[in-house]
């Protein structure tokens, strides 16, 4: 049966079924696709993007990797495949161990299951936060720990993550530091919320999506009062 898209349109449609997450349609598509296409739309990124996300949706996982190291995808998709491969390690932890993983289960299968090259630009990272990043949300947190609205938005463009990743990179980071230099009283208003980890207890912590790591004993932000210089000096 010839095909009835061109390769630019097989790449444009699961580009965008892919972002809009309709994963059955998408799944329904590439079955549409002949098998006689495939070698010519094998070396289609979009295509082998959208046969991995279906690949994590069925819960193939051994194709998942294999399509992921298989291929040397641009940095753009990198962030997606990224967690396709770190989610679907930790599901298959969590299914030999019987039990959800917590952050150090996390992180010892990270250290077992490094990211490929192919889908990994060779930058450190943590918690899926570039070592660039982080960098520059701790030389800010020196000299203002309290980044306002707007500096937040500014932050997130420098560092190409969300407002949201770079108050809560803030909020923790404060926390980590009143906690090392005893601290008691609550900045700002602010008191730690309760949330369930997961063997089953609670502590007291900050909600973030970046659960940075910095080492405790960071400089208190008692210790720096002056202004920092405008982000577009960092």
């Amino acid at each position: 049966m010839a095909m009835v898209f061109s390769a630019e349109q097989v790449a444009c449609l699961c580009e965008v079924l892919l972002q809009s997450g309709r994963m059955e349609r998408l799944t329904g598509f590439l079955r549409t696709l002949p098998p006689s296409s495939s070698s010519s739309l094998g070396g289609l990124e979009s295509v082998l993007k959208a046969q991995s996300a279906v690949a994590f949706h069925q819960g193939r996982f051994s194709d998942l990797y294999a399509l992921l190291e298989g291929f040397p995808f641009s940095q753009d998709s990198h962030p997606l495949l990224q967690q396709l491969w770190l989610r679907a390690h930790y599901l298959e932890a969590e299914r030999q161990r019987g039990r959800p993983l917590g952050a150090v289960g996390k992180y010892r299968v990270r250290r077992k299951f490094p990211l490929p090259r192919t889908i990994w630009d060779g930058e450190e990272t943590s918690y899926c936060f570039k070592e660039k990043s982080r960098s520059i949300l701790r030389e800010w947190y020196f000299r203002k720990p309290y980044p306002s609205p707007r500096e937040k938005r500014e932050l997130a463009a420098i560092t190409g993550l969300t407002a949201t990743q770079v108050s809560n990179w803030f909020k923790n980071r404060r926390q980590r530091d009143r906690a090392a230099h005893g601290h008691t009283r609550d900045e700002e208003g602010l008191r730690p919320i309760q949330f369930n980890v997961s063997n089953g207890t609670s502590r007291d912590a900050y909600p973030s999506s970046d659960n940075d790591l910095s080492p405790p004993g960071s400089p208190s932000p008692l210790f720096f009062r002056q202004s920092p210089p405008p982000l577009s000096h960092i």
